[in-house]
């Protein structure tokens, strides 16, 4: 399912996999967009999909942190950070934006990756949170524990993003024991269905699409 939408200084393309969607043919089409954003022969885009159960090695990835080698296909990708698990139940929003058109600062697209799962997880009642040095979105379990429910991973070329937010709906969270979760112990992982949010792919993609224009074109201050 594809549509469009107004955003300053032209339109962003918004586009629904309708099937699980193999990695490396993600990586392809991202890299094809990135190149005609950059050309100006392509609007901006977000493609929501979902992949099958797979493990990522983001560019600082330790060996040791892939506890289980066996468990699952593992593809290294350039975007940063480390080990993550995809697979069905989990949202992926792939982020195709112009950055020079939105400001040359990377951080600050991080923190609008946060800031956008932050305020669709309200739109559910869960509280989201931010962790200093721990990128990504967290709930706070109690007792010192947070549990980690979005993992964000970017790369940028030409001042295009890509890559994107992984937001954890209702997939099998017994896979990430094969991994250490972004490099990070100490910490669990949860998901919205987890915490108990009965809550269809369709109801969280409304959401998405429902608060992008607040995060992404109302240029908030970032790391407020």
């Amino acid at each position: 399912m594809d549509f469009q939408a107004d955003a300053p200084g032209g339109v962003v393309e918004w586009r629904v996999a309708d099937a699980l969607v193999p990695y490396q043919e993600a990586i392809a089409e991202m890299e094809a967009r990135v190149a005609a954003i950059h050309a100006g022969t392509a609007p901006e885009l977000v493609w929501l999909v979902e992949h099958p159960p797979l493990y990522t090695a983001g560019t600082s990835a330790h060996a040791a942190d892939l506890l289980e080698p066996a468990r699952l296909p593992v593809f290294k990708t350039g975007r940063g950070g480390q080990y993550t698990y995809h697979g069905p139940g989990q949202r992926v929003a792939y982020v195709m934006l112009d950055l020079t058109r939105r400001g040359r600062d990377v951080g600050c697209h991080v923190w609008r990756l946060e800031e956008w799962m932050i305020q669709v997880l309200a739109r559910f009642g869960v509280s989201g949170e931010r962790r200093e040095g721990r990128v990504g979105v967290w709930v706070n379990r109690g007792g010192g524990r947070d549990d980690k429910i979005g993992a964000i991973g970017v790369r940028v070329r030409h001042w295009v993003s890509y890559h994107g937010l992984a937001l954890n709906v209702d997939p099998d969270l017994a896979n990430y024991a094969g991994i250490v979760p972004c490099g990070i112990s100490g910490h669990g992982v949860t998901s919205m269905a987890a915490l108990g949010v009965r809550a269809t792919m369709a109801d969280v993609d409304a959401a998405l699409r429902a608060t992008f224009d607040d995060v992404f074109t109302a240029a908030p201050a970032c790391r407020s």
